[in-house]
């Protein structure tokens, strides 16, 4: 990685250093034991300095500027982290989302809490601003990519270089096929981080929407050979949106086909968890695996698979994360369960429409 693209470290202000008090789970507790033991001080001070013959008159102030320096010393320890977090909180509001507020493991108080819960919060901030940025520079590259060979195809075209055969056209019909799956994905991404997402619910035999939703996929698959073995039971009806569980199950058995070699078999299998009350289906690419370290990751957005060793798949990097969040709205998950045949994608969705407050 170059110099210009180094990750910026957090900041982080030590404060447990400057707390001498920490331990205790209350503020007021905290300030109390700091009052106690500067008036013991003090007393104790006045009580000699009155026994070794020394004036009230100087006894007094000079007792009482001890007690209030102990006090001052102390409440300044408490009071440190609340302007440190001011001072971090500036800097949130300039753009910079890397600030950190190290609380240490002695702070249990309610200042402590208030620390770790900033973190948090800078965490998250910086975690979105990172979204955003990615997701501008992901966008861009995956526009321009198709925008930029529909261009030079069709100024070929124009300058006579290269013939509008049938080959050529398809080829910019492939191009526009690309932006219109992107602007597609864009708009549900759109609708996924809005929280927009109305659904339609009603009850369906799930082995004909399975049907429906394999055979454009088949046609598409076109000279790859692969074969798709259905075995769902013709028995379950599953309430939901059909439109939302279409992208779903499109977005994870394409995924499915994508990465699997040529004249392979895609399995998907479905039986009905009559304990959960749950359909479970399982879509498996037999032979290649998914690191367990990767299974979380390739549910993110703009996270593209391989189709090989340093290859990526050439899609938009959003189908994986699209289906999680149609699942979601349902009340369901996708996830990446071991299976020795191959990487299986485990699709859980409730037998029936769970309320809206609850998905959300």
């Amino acid at each position: 990685m170059s110099p210009a693209h180094t990750p910026k470290q957090p900041f982080r202000a030590v404060l447990h250093t400057e707390r001498p008090i920490g331990l205790l789970d209350s503020l007021k507790t905290e300030l109390a034991v700091i009052i106690t033991f500067s008036t013991a001080i003090a007393f104790v001070m006045a009580w000699f300095l009155l026994k070794f013959g020394w004036s009230g008159w100087i006894a007094m102030p000079l007792t009482l500027i001890v007690a209030l320096g102990i006090t001052y010393f102390f409440s300044r320890g408490l009071t440190s982290p609340l302007r440190q977090m001011t001072n971090a909180a500036k800097a949130m509001a300039d753009g910079d989302y890397t600030v950190r507020v190290e609380t240490g493991t002695d702070s249990n108080d309610e200042v402590g809490q208030l620390a770790r819960s900033f973190n948090e919060m800078a965490e998250e901030l910086q975690h979105a601003d990172q979204m955003r940025r990615d997701m501008v520079a992901n966008v861009s590259h995956e526009l321009r990519t198709p925008v930029s060979a529909l261009q030079a195809m069709v100024e070929n075209m124009a300058d006579g270089i290269v013939e509008p055969t049938p080959a050529n056209l398809e080829s910019i019909l492939n191009q526009t096929h690309r932006l219109s799956d992107l602007i597609a994905f864009l708009l549900d991404l759109s609708r996924m981080e809005a929280g927009a997402a109305s659904l339609q619910i009603e009850w369906f035999d799930f082995h004909d929407f399975i049907d429906d939703t394999v055979e454009p996929l088949e046609i598409a698959d076109g000279g790859h050979g692969h074969i798709i073995d259905v075995r769902v039971p013709d028995d379950i009806r599953v309430e939901g949106d059909q439109d939302r569980l279409r992208q779903l199950f499109t977005n994870v058995i394409a995924n499915a086909l994508k990465h699997s070699a040529d004249g392979t078999e895609v399995l998907i299998e479905t039986h009905e968890d009559t304990e959960h009350g749950m359909i479970v289906t399982n879509v498996v690419n037999y032979g290649s695996q998914i690191p367990e370290q990767a299974r979380s990751e390739i549910f993110r957005r703009f996270v593209k698979g391989k189709t090989g060793p340093g290859t990526e798949s050439g899609g938009t990097g959003l189908g994986l994360s699209i289906a999680r969040w149609a699942a979601q709205l349902h009340g369901g998950t996708v996830t990446v369960v071991d299976d020795p045949r191959g990487a299986d994608f485990e699709i859980r969705l409730p037998k029936y429409h769970i309320a809206d407050d609850v998905m959300a």
